[in-house]
């Protein structure tokens, strides 16, 4: 399903990330001298809004760059907009950009922990990853993997940068955030995860997959009736299973999951998708994205059980309801959510970030 959506979710991408305004930095300023324009600040994740989502519509677009696409019986336009896409990361991930962006993350040690953070490592491990080998598409994805190349040695400085400052955060991060927003510590503890041995950063498993332990192992009777919140887009109960997913042997998480989770055993009904009132709303718009990181936490506890564990057609009833629920709002031609709910409809329909 991803590529069959690849060529309209990159348009979408390519608007984002070259769009400068509207704009909301999360700069703290320190006086006069420093009212000044996104780039200046950002020159590599200047647009899509904000800064974290910047970094992961390049995620987004990196991705789609590796997938073979639909071209709908227009192959000329399709390879168009591949090149666009090329010449635009091309463009935004230079050294010197990387650099600065790099070099803000360590004067501001606090900006964007550890949502945006996640998200760099994220990136940088997908410029990491090979495109599909063979077929028609060969030689586009020969084109790609050379600028890969370029566009992951340009992100090692910044990875290195954001890997410091997760190593020194840590050991202070007493408690875990569990609400359904950015600053959600599973959901960004899970991507770091699935993205650091691939972004060059293998130092940062063991202590991240400690830190799940600690925090989610002893967690139980957690129940789908508290969710959600009004402006979640994350679902605290499904990225804290997701999490320890990927630190538990698939027994073990089982397990875990009977005792976490109780209700999947006898649920009718789980997490249905939930009622949004006014998608235009920026934060009660939230509630779209919750559909689609549900789609994709749910599809990734299903794949983590035995095929025959009865929690799993419930699981992917789940998961399509929400699907079906979010997938719509992704190319709405609404700023408010096109600036980043494509990145979680290809996390639910490409099987996530380590896919």
């Amino acid at each position: 399903m991803l590529t069959a959506r690849a060529a309209r979710f990159a348009e979408v991408a390519l608007a984002n990330i070259t769009r400068e305004y509207p704009n909301a930095p999360a700069h703290l300023l320190a006086g006069p001298h420093e009212l000044v324009p996104p780039r200046t600040l950002h020159p590599a994740f200047y647009g899509a809004y904000d800064w974290h989502s910047s970094v992961h519509m390049h995620w987004l677009l990196l991705r789609l760059l590796r997938l073979p696409w639909d071209d709908g019986g227009e192959p000329e336009r399709t390879a168009a907009l591949r090149e666009e896409a090329v010449r635009t990361l091309d463009a935004h991930l230079t050294a010197a950009s990387l650099d600065a962006e790099a070099a803000y993350l360590r004067a501001h040690p606090w900006f964007e922990r550890p949502y945006g953070w996640a998200w760099l490592l994220a990136l940088t491990a997908e410029s990491a990853a090979p495109g599909d080998e063979g077929g028609r598409d060969a030689p586009v994805q020969d084109c790609v993997r050379d600028a890969a190349r370029r566009w992951h040695a340009a992100l090692a400085p910044a990875a290195a940068t954001v890997a410091d400052l997760l190593l020194a955060w840590l050991p202070k991060a007493t408690y875990p955030v569990r609400h359904g927003t950015h600053a959600n510590s599973a959901f960004a503890l899970g991507l770091v995860l699935d993205s650091a041995e691939r972004a060059g950063q293998p130092q940062l498993v063991t202590p991240v997959a400690e830190k799940i332990r600690a925090w989610y192992l002893t967690d139980h009777g957690a129940a789908g009736r508290w969710e959600p919140s009004g402006q979640d887009f994350l679902s605290p109960l499904l990225c804290e299973a997701d999490a320890v997913r990927r630190v538990l042997p698939p027994g073990e998480f089982a397990d875990w999951l009977d005792r976490f989770l109780p209700e999947l055993r006898d649920a009718g009904e789980f997490l249905p998708p939930p009622r949004i009132s006014d998608t235009a709303d920026p934060q009660i718009g939230h509630l779209l994205g919750l559909c689609l990181s549900r789609a994709a936490a749910l599809r990734a506890l299903a794949d983590a059980l035995p095929q025959d564990d009865p929690r799993v057609p419930v699981l992917t009833a789940a998961a399509t309801a929400n699907l079906t629920a979010g997938l719509p709002a992704t190319t709405s031609g609404d700023f408010t959510t096109d600036h980043w709910l494509a990145t979680f409809a290809a996390l639910a329909l490409g099987g996530g970030v380590r896919a």
